[in-house]
């Protein structure tokens, strides 16, 4: 009877796990990043190699779940997500760029503060060439589960 109940309850709660937006972090993790010189800032960059899969999800909703990093971004037009809290980002070279991502809101948020944990969903875009914005962006993002 307890078997049976199980699995009544996985077929019943299958189509709403089914129904969420694919996680990003994972996605994002098999991108394959190269040293290259840019000319305009006479610096070396990675640059993104991104995964078929991760390609095929372009405009498509991606959550993400994280930790609310706080970079100055003129005019607030967005803020950076990361994978891990700051002492473990990007920023600070505990991390690769596959663990950021830049979230553009649809509506204005609040104030977040450091290492806020957010749920976020949004429209995928992915960035290979300018070195002034991430590689991974979250359009038209929605707070999620607040």
């Amino acid at each position: 009877m307890k078997c049976s109940l199980s699995i009544l309850l996985l077929v019943f709660l299958s189509p709403t796990v089914s129904a969420q937006p694919p996680e990003g972090w994972s996605l994002f993790a098999k991108t394959k990043f190269e040293a290259k010189y840019n000319e305009k800032s006479a610096e070396y960059f990675l640059y993104p190699g991104f995964a078929p899969e991760l390609k095929s999800m372009v405009g498509k909703e991606v959550s993400l779940e994280g930790y609310y990093m706080p970079i100055e971004i003129e005019g607030n037009a967005y803020i950076i997500l990361s994978k891990y809290p700051y002492s473990q980002c990007f920023f600070c070279g505990a991390a690769g760029p596959e663990t950021i991502a830049e979230v553009k809101f649809r509506d204005k948020q609040g104030k977040f503060e450091m290492d806020q944990y957010l749920r976020v969903k949004g429209k995928l875009k992915l960035n290979e060439a300018d070195i002034e914005h991430g590689n991974f962006i979250l359009e038209d993002a929605v707070m999620v589960g607040k």
